[in-house]
């Protein structure tokens, strides 16, 4: 089966008035409606605010002490190993985030430890850092690399963009007597771990301006307040390292806003500096490779992150990455760049293989009666399989999870990634099949997990059934592009190039603004494969074409990637582009996104509210008034939250948003709610009373879907449960007082309890995430 056209919502809003935009205009130079129209739609609408999110040094900075009490003690702890001259480690990870964050702390620290000695002799070094190797290890602490740490006589590791989670390696390395600061972002554990520090952004409100730092923007921060604690001894500035916390914070697609946003614009302007006067030889090299000028967002996540990423991607081991990034060796930086350049060339033909590989295997699926696509390959490199999940995911409109089935150990396992789409709480939809799996981890738009082949089948067939459940059993997925601004042709250049500009950097919150152009069309289309370095062609497609409408006389250049020049459709199209400059050949270009026919064009196109709010009143005794619409009882699926917006729908829209404003429910042992509900059941049967679902529902909290769960364990008592419209009747017969089978009652139970952790999820769940999920 073909993939799914993918949904075009235009972002609706109202003009931005008039004060607004002359405030905007103090702090802008040139034309800027535009501009003003898509802060508006992006709820950037203080004035007071414009100054600092147009310019870093209008911004005011949060501290790294912010963090209190467990920055305090990470500094401590790094005090007494500096003045004890400790043996420290820095453990890392393998992606963009973790490579430079590694490579922060290596600089960083590295001017309070000695990390000159000898390569001869490594164990003279004060300090010294671990990647896992990605093939090898995964994601994290494990034992064995603790265990040579201990025998290294390290005393101190510090984790960056990672081991929040870790429990039982932490458990392990307190055995071994070394103690342990966790810097990372990603989600925290029920229960702090034993270690001296964990500095995680993630305490924070959603709303504070730290709590969206990567794991790089995390290990700056911790540089930053020994910076401070002790000032005497560092020797270089500490905004050299900002080069490689912009390349971490947007390669990892955390939302770029507060401390991000301003940690991203300073590291970008100390990165273009890199092919002038370089402080990093490696970086300048990166640069001319993929043929950037570092200015941009777009040169490191689409020029050096990429290449970073690909070196564990291919290799597995990915610790070479820091020395690149940090050594002042021209020479071997110029030879390390090179072999990250060549690593990249094949992550693109692995990457476009897989893919061609995966939709031959989609071809032959019924994705009308599939929620989520799940699909493994022996012979599929594991390297490339989150970048190709997202690529499925989106253009398929649903949940990928792609493995590879590998034998390790005494069992086959198989080992892969998961990507998810708009509305869709990946890393909860994984953990509900916790017990089918080896490993799993990550957050709600990717995840990576390993679990035994025999229990493949038995996890797509459940993972799909469970997303079913959420939707209320309707499969309506579809994946979605915002449309920020419509215009012509004639307005693709340089002037509408800088207004949008401003925006930059862009990334998770801010994305680049999408365009749609109306009836055009396509001339002058070529494709070719790319080539690597050594001139070898790569089997990865670039196609070329110039974009035309009435309102010009000469095409407007573009480039669509990964796609072949016969995909492009003959004929009048709407196209929906995003606008850059090519520093490579000096000139303003398209990079299209999505086309389709204007003979295809929907009768209606959905308007998508920009200013949509959710307000959080689950822990607020009493409501304000007026108020807009009130979600007051927990859901317990998409579905269902889903179907009440929908009822709601209009009034939330002219109101802007709706309300939180119910508590988590009480816990019930399902037992309890057994006995209960057999007590209902009798009390029916001796009085002849009738009830209705709802009354049944109040009394015990329960969903439809459990309830009927547990009315057909009723009837295999020997219950008889009769529907009549929305009317309940029960009858008893002689054999119902029966002993109960625990079989019957079992599947009653394991409803309660998972229906018990989803509104446990819903009754926490972040209203960042609910906004996203809610179809408008």
């Amino acid at each position: 089966m073909s993939n799914p056209a993918r949904i075009w919502s235009f972002i609706a809003t109202d003009s931005p008035p008039s004060e607004f935009v002359r405030s905007l205009q103090k702090h802008t130079v040139g034309g800027c409606g535009r501009l003003a129209v898509l802060l508006w739609s992006r709820n950037v609408r203080d004035p007071n605010a414009l100054p600092g999110f147009l310019d870093w040094r209008q911004y005011r900075p949060t501290g790294p002490f912010e963090f209190a009490d467990e920055m305090q003690r990470a500094v401590r702890r790094l005090t007494q190993a500096i003045e004890g001259s400790e043996r420290v480690a820095i453990w890392g990870d393998f992606d963009a985030d973790g490579v430079t964050a590694t490579s922060v702390l290596w600089d960083g620290l590295g001017q309070f430890f000695d990390r000159e000695a000898s390569l001869k002799e490594p164990r003279d070094r004060q300090l010294t850092y671990v990647i896992p190797n990605r093939f090898t290890d995964s994601h994290g602490l494990n034992r064995r690399g603790l265990q040579a740490l201990a025998d290294d006589k390290i005393s101190l590791v510090v984790t960056c963009d990672t081991g929040s989670t870790n429990l039982e390696e932490l458990a392990f390395a307190q055995e071994l007597g070394i103690d342990v600061i966790v810097t990372d972002h990603h989600t925290l554990p029920e229960v702090r771990p034993p270690v001296v520090s964990i500095v995680n952004p993630r305490y924070f409100p959603e709303d504070h301006p730290l709590y969206s730092l990567s794991g790089v923007a995390v290990a700056y921060k911790l540089v930053e307040a020994l910076y401070e604690a002790l000032p005497e001894i560092p020797q270089q500035p500490l905004e050299h390292l900002l080069d490689l916390v912009a390349i971490g914070l947007i390669a990892d697609l955390v939302e770029l806003r507060g401390d991000c946003r301003y940690l991203a614009q300073r590291g970008i302007e100390q990165l273009q500096k890199q092919l002038v006067n370089s402080t990093r030889p490696g970086l300048a090299q990166l640069l001319q490779l993929c043929k950037r000028t570092g200015d941009r967002p777009t040169d490191i996540s689409f020029g050096i992150g990429p290449r970073i990423n690909a070196v564990s991607r291919i290799h597995g081991d990915a610790s070479f990455c820091v020395e690149l990034l940090t050594s002042r060796d021209e020479v071997r930086c110029k030879q390390l760049a090179g072999d990250a350049e060549l690593a990249n060339a094949r992550r693109k033909e692995l990457q476009n293989r897989v893919t061609n590989q995966v939709k031959a295997k989609l071809a032959a699926c019924d994705l009308s009666t599939t929620c989520v696509i799940v699909l493994s390959d022996p012979q599929w490199e594991v390297g490339v399989l989150g970048l190709v999940a997202g690529q499925i995911a989106q253009e398929y409109g649903r949940p990928t999870i792609l493995l590879c089935e590998e034998v390790t150990g005494e069992r086959p396992m198989a080992r892969g990634s998961a990507r998810s789409i708009d509305r869709i709480d990946l890393y909860r939809l994984v953990k509900s099949q916790a017990h089918l799996l080896d490993r799993f981890g990550g957050h709600p738009f990717a995840a990576g997990l390993s679990l035994p082949v025999e229990n493949l089948h038995l996890f797509a067939e459940a993972i799909d059934r469970e997303l079913a459940q959420q939707l209320g059993g309707t499969i309506e997925l579809a994946s979605e592009i915002s449309i920020d601004l419509t215009v012509t042709v004639s307005e693709l250049g340089k002037d509408l190039f800088k207004e949008l500009k401003c925006l930059e950097p862009c990334g998770m919150g801010n994305p680049p603004p999408r365009l749609l152009v109306r009836d055009c069309w396509f001339e002058n289309v070529w494709n070719k494969n790319i080539k690597d370095r050594t001139g070898r062609k790569v089997r990865y497609i670039r196609t070329g074409f110039e974009l035309w409408d009435k309102t010009v006389e000469k095409g407007f250049p573009g480039v669509w990637w990964e796609h072949y020049q016969d995909e492009l459709p003959n004929g009048r199209c709407d196209a929906i582009v995003e606008l850059d400059f090519n520093t490579y050949d000096k000139r303003y270009e398209v990079r299209l996104i999505d086309v389709r026919l204007v003979i295809d064009r929907p009768t209606v196109e959905i308007a998508k509210p920009s200013t949509f709010q959710i307000f959080d009143w689950r822990q607020i005794s009493e409501i304000p008034h007026p108020h807009p619409p009130l979600l007051q009882s927990c859901p317990s699926s998409w579905g269902q939250l889903q179907r009440w917006f929908r009822q709601v729908r209009k009034d939330a829209i002219e109101m802007q948003g709706f309300a939180l404003a119910y508590s988590e429910p009480e816990v019930v042992a399902p037992e309890a709610l057994w006995q209960q509900l057999v007590g209902i059941a009798k009390y029916l049967s001796r009085t002849g009373k009738v009830v209705t679902k709802q009354q049944f529902y109040d009394k015990l909290n329960l969903s439809d879907r459990t309830l009927e769960i547990g009315f057909s364990a009723l009837r295999s008592i020997g219950f008889t449960v009769d529907f009549s419209r929305d009317k309940i009747r029960v009858f008893q017969s002689e054999e119902s007082n029966r002993t109960i089978d625990r079989y019957v009652t079992s599947f009653f139970f394991e409803a309660i309890r998972e229906e018990q952790f989803r509104r446990h999820y819903f009754s926490t769940v972040s209203t960042s995430i609910l906004r996203s999920s809610i179809a408008y």
